[in-house]
């Protein structure tokens, strides 16, 4: 591995803290949390999503459907509550999967998220516009300079109102993180309201007209359990929205309590109003009768409330708006993330001392959403947007196998200690060697094992020998303090690869049958023999002081990070290849920019690792030889 050594170097996790502390504001309380995490994960999908799912795949199903989807969600809610918490710094999964999985793994990631970013900021930008007009009555009301225009030659239609639209919210996002979070707070209380209006206006029709939607011949599976289930992978892409929590890990006060109780309560209280609204929706409208495009506008208009549609049309606005400023929020914060382990220019990682704010990235992540909005319509680039999420899902539930089962034991030291280093490790060398040879002494000294096996072997003792194939087979006989380590290692790698291949196996139909059920075989017995081999290993006592110590565990492990890994693996492999090949373009874009700049400013690039038991003792030789 000799020259791609750099691929696998890693981060401690408070080596970007040391020399910030303080430049982030630390505002956020868990309300604020709360508030950003709705606002980013309850777009105007779900104004137009219930219909969808509901015509299409799910029927009256549709409520069963958000609940698995939002159990899924919360199996990569509960591995990210854990890493915020032990690991609290800006950056997210980027930052997550440098300190676990190494600086390859983190520069993909927060690559493919700068994509996700943006792209997601300029499609939710895009879909103002016809909202707004919606709101003041249609198109044609909308002012010339807001209005898109479609401009002959080329072929391309402009949206000015979406790109005025991100440029006020990049302004917003440069005043403070606190003032973000009062805006955020505010739209996304307005949004709220607008849900909890369809809630209660929807039940009182419900009761009132006797729930006609749930009165069906097909009863309340019309598309059967594969229906449901299908529903529940297209609506879990509405639960994608509480990783901005965490990206905002460093402004938080006290994220050890925080940041846990900030990521349930938003994913909480969306899979609530999400399972509401699914429920009133059906239940006015038969399914195969909802309009797709305004299922609840057009389900209250069914029973005479054409007044709501003011009402819905606003919520949808305002969550637009909320979505938007969720969606570019993280963006500047993982650039930040970036410049300051120097894979990325240190213009990003530059912080505002008025506002506190990394103001540079902000403006630089606003203009490059703000010209996409314009020119572009993004909507059919929407699924790079889910493999960029889903990625960075993926790996930080692979990063908490890690930390529970190998977290890293080595600290990056400057090689302005190389002498105490050297000076330091020879010591322990020479200990370990001198505790080597006595031991060795004593062994010779004892005899051997034949010297010593008793001449008469008593009754009790045929136990042993009755228990020669369970002892065998004990996890024990293989795994050691030498290689368990290694071992852990490999069964984790099989983890993800024993996901692969089971959810591609299994959702590509066009593999002969008999191929096909073979890897669906060996895919599901892989990873079964690794949740077994896993649950029985002991997890490093390492891992419980590791990083911040105080916060959120996550239970279950390794039941939980696997089945979120299979998750995330069946919904990655099911999208489409054209959505492959466009990430794939940027990745490969990626992979030359961190060639020529990244791996060679990297703030790793120089530096030693040493066994974290060594570190107090190498500072202490190094202030001993200043003196």
């Amino acid at each position: 591995m000799g020259s791609f050594k750099f691929f696998t170097r890693r981060k401690q996790v408070d080596s970007v803290e040391v020399e910030t502390k303080g430049l982030l504001a630390k505002e956020l309380t868990v309300p604020h949390l709360i508030a950003i995490g709705v606002g980013s994960t309850i777009g105007a999908g779900v104004y137009v999503l219930v219909g969808t799912v509901a015509r299409e795949e799910a029927g009256p199903a549709l409520t069963i459907s958000f609940l698995l989807a939002g159990i899924a969600a919360a199996l990569s809610a509960f591995c990210y509550a854990e890493l915020a918490s032990r690991c609290p710094s800006a950056g997210s999964a980027y930052h997550y999967s440098y300190i676990c999985l190494g600086e390859g793994v983190a520069w993909l990631i927060g690559w493919a998220l700068i994509l996700e970013y943006t792209i997601g900021s300029a499609t939710v930008a895009r879909g103002i516009t016809p909202n707004l007009a919606a709101l003041i009555g249609g198109a044609d009301k909308l002012p010339i300079f807001l209005s898109r225009q479609h401009i002959p030659g080329i072929d391309i239609i402009v949206d000015p109102c979406a790109a005025i639209l991100v440029f006020i919210i990049t302004a917003l996002l440069c005043i403070g993180i606190k003032e973000i979070a009062v805006v955020q707070g505010t739209i996304t209380s307005i949004n709220v309201c607008a849900l909890l209006f369809v809630v209660t206006a929807g039940s009182y029709l419900g009761f009132k007209f006797g729930w006609v939607g749930y009165d069906l011949h097909n009863g309340y599976f019309p598309f059967g359990v594969d229906g449901m289930l299908a529903g529940s992978a297209t609506v879990f892409f509405a639960y994608i929205g509480f990783d901005a929590i965490a990206s905002t890990a460093e402004e938080v006060k006290n994220p050890q309590r925080n940041l846990p109780l900030g990521i349930g309560g938003a994913l909480f209280l969306c899979c609530g109003l999400y399972m509401m609204i699914s429920i009133v929706v059906v239940g006015l409208v038969p399914y195969y009768a909802i309009d797709p495009d305004t299922p609840i506008s057009s389900a209250f208009a069914k029973h005479g409330m054409h007044w709501a549609a003011y009402i819905i049309n606003a919520g949808a606005f305002t969550a637009l708006c909320s979505a938007l400023m969720g969606g570019i929020l993280p963006q500047p914060r993982i650039l930040m993330a970036m410049a300051r382990d120097g894979l990325l220019p240190p213009f990003f990682s530059d912080i505002n001392k008025h506002t506190q704010i990394p103001v540079k990235s902000t403006i630089v992540t606003g203009l490059g959403a703000a010209i996409l909005a314009f020119f572009m319509e993004v909507s059919e680039l929407a699924g790079m947007v889910s493999l960029g999420t889903l990625f960075a899902f993926t790996m930080v539930a692979a990063s908490v196998l890690i930390l529970r089962y190998i977290p890293p034991n080595k600290v990056p030291l400057p090689p302005s200690l190389k002498d105490s280093i050297a000076a330091v490790s020879k010591q322990y060398d020479d200990i370990n060697n001198a505790k080597t040879s006595s031991k060795y002494e004593n062994t010779k000294a004892a005899g051997t094992s034949e010297d010593t096996k008793p001449l008469i072997v008593k009754d009790d003792d045929v136990g042993i020998e009755r228990s020669f194939f369970a002892e065998y087979f004990t996890l024990k006989r293989y795994v050691n303090n030498e290689n368990r380590r290694r071992v852990a290692g490999r069964m984790i790698a099989l983890t993800c690869l024993g996901a692969f291949v089971l959810t591609y196996s299994s959702s590509n139909l066009s593999l002969h049958s008999f191929v096909r059920f073979t890897l669906c075989g060996v895919g599901g017995i892989t990873l079964l023999s690794t949740l077994a081999f896993l649950s029985s290993m002991e997890q490093d006592d390492a891992s419980q002081n590791f990083g911040h110590s105080g916060g959120f565990v996550c239970p279950f492990v390794p039941l939980l990070p696997i089945v979120s890994i299979l998750i995330n693996s069946y919904l990655l492999v099911n999208l489409s290849m054209g959505t492959w090949l466009r990430v794939s373009v940027w990745l490969a874009g990626g992979v030359l920019v961190y060639a020529f700049y990244g791996r060679t400013h990297s703030s790793l690039k120089d530096v030693i690792y040493v066994p974290a038991i060594q570190v107090d003792e190498i500072y202490r030789a190094s202030k001993t030889c200043l003196v």
